[in-house]
């Protein structure tokens, strides 16, 4: 064995009884004794943007993280215009599982719920609002596992629905019934679990219905309006509310509020989930790796492409994605490197541009908020595109026009020099176009003379003082 070898298990060796114990003492920190550890704490989350992937992580990791600390309740505040089935009900489901009361808030002023957030407030034990908020419109969108939007019915979003009336007909398709009706019972659920309107809980999903923060009072979709955090705790002091099989009072006045950030990792999974930077970490990609085949050797196109591939890839993963727009995609790009390789009218080019934009424009379905690549993204890498096939259209048109440099039309234009001297009508080497040939002059030249080539007859060069 090499020193070096030697040193790396000396090392080793000396390091793994402090790591063993580090381990062995972790779990006994984790595990000590309530007394000496912080209670009387509530612990606040923010979900505010989209609800994707990373929010239901960041969701997961801070309850978690609150009730290691020993916090009593978890005021989960919210401000967002919907997001992704998944993720919704990966938030629901770690609600309903969680220890602690979860009191679901809608804030600051100004603030929504809208499509995914109005079946998580439904989840929350207690449920409350900030002024000048509105919660609602929970119809399922045309996303991966949701339906496309059915008709827009007419209704009065501030109208309580007659339990008497009707269902709303949908002309939607078998599947696309079934969501509807999945995703009607789901919130009817919730409602009947806390004891909320399930009428306009219905309404909400099947006509879109809306709410302010004082019709979602008169309704009883939420328990009470607050204008803060503090004011949200005071009133659910003294509160009864289950958690699982068990039934608690709330005492949660005057208590600490800690506020729970997301992890640097969380905060890095929002960034590459988002539809737009997913997108261009795919192109970048792409063209990274383009670039280090027409350029082998040159390592940094190759390396950062290979990375930017893997991280799009596994964003696009995470998110509902449209196969078909994919595929296209790489049709167009595909035509757009055979176009650069083999210059042709501009057919591939065209073609290349064509499917890039429609499947950049089918990669995601717009009619979730907040997930949509952005149109000024996709417009701008397509003119870059159609300019680049231009450009390479006129030089390829320029190069017909351009004077040859070689061969037998570049001949009568080149000029050398006498290696020996020539007599009239003798013949003689020069040195021409850096090569030596035989040449043949009409009058007699010095040796270093300069010469043009006149005409080329076989391998003999007619030449004359230039």
């Amino acid at each position: 064995m090499t020193r070096w070898m030697w040193a790396a298990l000396l090392i080793f060796f000396c390091t793994a009884p402090s790591v063993a114990a580090a381990a062995q003492t972790a779990p006994a920190d984790s595990a000590q004794p309530a007394s000496t550890r912080t209670t009387g704490l509530v612990a606040q989350i923010t979900l505010d943007g989209p609800i994707g992937p990373a929010a239901a992580e960041y969701f997961d990791q801070a309850s978690s993280r609150a009730a290691a600390d020993g916090a009593v309740a978890i005021v989960l505040r919210l401000d967002t215009p919907g997001g992704l089935a998944d993720s919704m009900r990966q938030i629901i489901t770690g609600i309903l599982a969680s220890k602690v009361p979860v009191l679901g808030y809608v804030a600051p002023a100004g603030a929504r719920a809208a499509s995914a957030g109005t079946y998580i407030l439904y989840a929350c034990q207690i449920a409350a609002m900030a002024p000048a908020t509105h919660l609602g419109a929970a119809t399922p969108v045309s996303l991966g596992d949701i339906m496309p939007k059915p008709p827009e019915e007419k209704s009065n979003p501030s109208k309580e629905s007659d339990k008497d009336e009707p269902p709303a007909r949908h002309d939607g398709d078998a599947e696309s019934q079934k969501v509807l009706n999945d995703a009607i019972a789901y919130i009817r659920s919730l409602a009947q679990l806390r004891g909320r309107n399930a009428e306009w809980a219905e309404a909400a999903v099947r006509g879109a219905a809306t709410l302010t923060a004082s019709e979602a009072l008169e309704k009883r979709v939420i328990d009470f309006v607050a204008a803060d955090v503090s004011n949200l705790l005071a009133q659910a002091e003294g509160r009864s509310v289950r958690v699982g099989e068990e039934a608690l009072t709330l005492r949660l006045k005057n208590l600490e509020v800690r506020e729970y950030a997301p992890n640097w990792r969380t905060r890095f999974l929002a960034i590459i989930t988002n539809p737009t930077f997913a997108y261009l970490l795919l192109l970048a990609g792409i063209y990274g790796l383009v670039l280090e085949a027409f350029h082998p050797g040159a390592m940094l196109p190759g390396i950062v492409g290979g990375i930017c591939l893997l991280i799009g890839l596994y964003a696009l993963q995470l998110l509902p994605v449209n196969y078909a727009g994919l595929a296209l995609m790489a049709l167009g790009i595909g035509l757009l490197i055979a176009e650069a390789i083999t210059p042709t009218v501009g057919a591939f080019g065209v073609g290349g541009i064509v499917a890039f934009v429609v499947g950049s424009i089918l990669l995601f379905d717009t009619n979730v908020p907040g997930y949509e690549v952005n149109v000024g993204v996709i417009a701008g890498i397509a003119s870059c595109a159609a300019a680049l096939l231009v450009l390479i259209l006129w030089l390829a048109m320029r190069s017909r026009r351009a004077p040859r440099f070689s061969g037998e039309a570049q001949m009568p234009e080149v000029s050398g020099e006498l290696l020996d001297a020539v007599s009239a009508g003798g013949e003689t080497w020069a040195l021409v176009g850096g090569e030596r040939w035989r040449v043949r002059s009409e009058v007699s030249l010095p040796p270093g003379a300069r010469v043009r080539v006149v005409r080329r007859q076989g391998l003999l060069l007619w030449v004359a003082p230039e």
